[in-house]
């Protein structure tokens, strides 16, 4: 068997460099579906406060649906949903045949995105509420416009209390990840499976993808911890 840091390291047997670039794809399609999500739960945060009746009840069954439906099952639906789309418009436009599959990582954004967005959106909404109704009122007074309000007195506030929840959903977008190696793409845990089928040595590669995840989770959070301190600044501390 091949020594851990000889298997983990950078050279001619060493897999490093490969787990790093699965790392960096999980980095990847974490944020790009944490950025994504950011907007469905945007949009569905603002259809509950301030749609109509149709908009709150879309908002309300997304946020249902997504958050009661296993996320694999979501990755599925869009892998092979999207492409049976996409296969049906090469056969009719383009005379294609046979089976197009959807982009791995656009599944997986899109997925991940989608089912991060159903916990953001109470976040957001959580956030909104938050924010001291005498202030919202105050700027309407003093003649501020919506985006001025939103700007000036809103999103600081709303930021505030909302980035700890935000800082959950993005570790959850993290562990989201790992799914998405059922359609292909070559992230973290895709990459410690192949390794450990080709080296047989799975618990040295499964152990070296916890300590990535657990790395990025880390940091990740120093950097919401610092965000959070940033946007308290100025409020008395007691």
């Amino acid at each position: 068997m091949t020594p851990f840091l000889e298997l983990m390291g950078f050279g001619p047997r060493g897999w490093g460099g490969a787990m790093l670039l699965a790392a960096s794809m999980t980095l990847a399609v974490s944020s790009a579906g944490f950025l994504f999500g950011s907007l469905c739960g945007g949009l569905a945060a603002w259809a509950r406060l301030a749609g109509g009746v149709i908009a709150r009840t879309a908002s309300d069954a997304y946020t249902t649906v997504l958050r009661g439906v296993p996320d694999l099952l979501v990755i599925y639906l869009f892998f092979f949903g999207g492409s049976a789309v996409v296969s049906a418009a090469g056969r009719d436009w383009f005379g294609t045949s046979g089976f197009i599959g959807m982009p791995a990582f656009l599944v997986g954004m899109l997925a991940v995105g989608v089912c991060n967005g159903a916990y953001q959106a109470e976040v957001f909404r959580g956030g909104y509420l938050a924010v001291p109704r005498g202030e919202i009122e105050a700027g309407r007074a003093f003649g501020m416009r919506r985006p001025t309000l939103f700007w000036r007195i809103i999103a600081p506030q709303l930021a505030r209390f909302a980035l700890p929840g935000l800082g959950n959903c993005w570790q959850l977008c993290l562990k989201e990840s790992a799914l998405i190696s059922v359609t292909g793409l070559v992230e973290l845990l895709r990459q410690a499976q192949v390794g450990a089928g080709s080296t047989r040595q799975p618990f040295d590669f499964y152990l070296a993808a916890a300590a990535l995840y657990l790395v990025i989770t880390t940091v990740s959070g120093w950097g919401f911890q610092a965000a959070e301190r940033r946007a308290r600044r100025g409020l008395a501390q007691g």
